[in-house]
């Protein structure tokens, strides 16, 4: 249709002709966006991702239009995505840089979605890992994009699915996505990548400290970081104690890929090489076997109910009607005069009955 928006607005109306449009989603910077995105401009892949992120009704609505887009375009996609997670300490952005520097040094595209912390009073990202990943973060082949959690459940950004798309349409055949590996986050993250890598530091395998059942049941690969100097030593200590617990959780697992443990170190790069070997592999099986497709169709129904579950607790917190009656829940909920259970219950109950009666 028309591209040029400074051409319509010296139409007479043209000003309100282009607001129309951009209302409903079908104009302004959203083919233009698309277009640039897939021709590989990172000014305009930065740009979407932005968008995705936003709150607004109208940027969501654009967001949408060029997802569908997007989605479309990547049907054929074979790009790799990798999940890291790990306790704080781990050495995670280190790591990243490390793989990061030898996954661009064989030509391929990389982009890093680092989920950050967020502030609690500014919303903002706390460690920022453009900061962090100096050497990777001027790498002409690799895109690092710092996201803000925003408090959102396990660490993962809400668009953090929509960034992966966004990234895999500019041209990014690897994507690596950082959690800041607290509580629920590894899980998530495994619902959205192909290969989920734990890294664990030495020192945390005399009680396989921070080990929990459900990471080590959707862990692909487990990595010992720091496995150099003085830690040594205690890093091989680690993978023997990690390896023990794979076997005894993951032993009847019905898949032909077998978890392991191995140690690396990003300082003298010992192991980096073979770490990204193995991904590799484990990303050729998955596409051998055709698990590669049927991991992406079950990422596409966890994004679909993860957005279900953001847009309802958003609609629920923007319910003005009933903003009284949550305010005294709130307030009884602390002075201890009600369950927070119990005032879960009535809320939802007095909200759904709202839109019952619209309805």
């Amino acid at each position: 249709m028309f591209r040029n928006p400074k051409i319509i607005y010296s139409w007479p109306y043209g000003q309100h002709f282009c607001k129309y449009l951009r209302r409903n989603a079908s104009f302004g910077e959203v083919h233009p966006l698309f277009e640039s995105l897939i021709a590989g401009n990172r000014a305009a892949l930065a740009r979407a991702i932005t968008l995705s992120e936003s709150t607004l009704e109208r940027h969501k609505q654009e967001s949408a239009h060029l997802m569908s887009s997007v989605l479309k375009h990547n049907l054929q996609n074979r790009s790799l995505r990798i999940g890291i997670s790990g306790p704080p300490g781990a050495g995670k952005s280190t790591f990243i840089e490390a793989i990061g520097l030898h996954i661009t040094e064989l030509n391929n595209k990389l982009a890093v979605l680092a989920v950050d912390p967020s502030s609690t009073r500014s919303g903002g990202s706390l460690l920022a890992d453009k900061t962090r990943m100096q050497q990777l973060s001027v790498e002409k082949l690799a895109y690092i994009r710092p996201s803000p959690n925003r408090g959102h459940l396990g660490g993962v950004a809400r668009a953090t699915n929509a960034a992966i798309q966004l990234c895999e349409a500019g041209g990014y055949n690897v994507i690596i996505v950082e959690t800041v590996g607290a509580g629920q986050s590894e899980i998530a993250v495994a619902n959205m990548t192909d290969i989920f890598v734990l890294l664990v530091p030495p020192g945390s395998g005399d009680e396989l400290q921070g080990i929990k059942k459900g990471i080590v049941e959707v862990a692909d690969m487990i990595l010992v970081t720091k496995a150099d100097g003085n830690l040594k030593t205690a890093a091989r200590l680690v993978k023997t104690e990690y390896s023990r617990a794979l076997r005894l959780l993951r032993n009847h697992d019905d898949t032909s890929w077998k978890p392991f443990v191995q140690t690396v170190s990003s300082i003298s790069g010992k192991g980096i090489s073979d770490a990204w070997s193995d991904m590799l592999e484990f990303h050729q099986e998955m596409i051998s076997t055709g698990k590669y497709q049927d991991r992406r169709k079950k990422q596409r129904v966890t994004w679909l109910w993860d957005h279900v579950q953001d847009e309802l607790l958003e609609h629920l917190r923007k319910d003005t009607l009933n903003a009284k009656f949550q305010e005294k829940l709130e307030a009884d909920v602390r002075n201890g005069v009600i369950l927070p259970s119990t005032a879960a219950q009535k809320l939802l109950n007095l909200f759904l009955k709202g839109k019952d009666n619209i309805s």
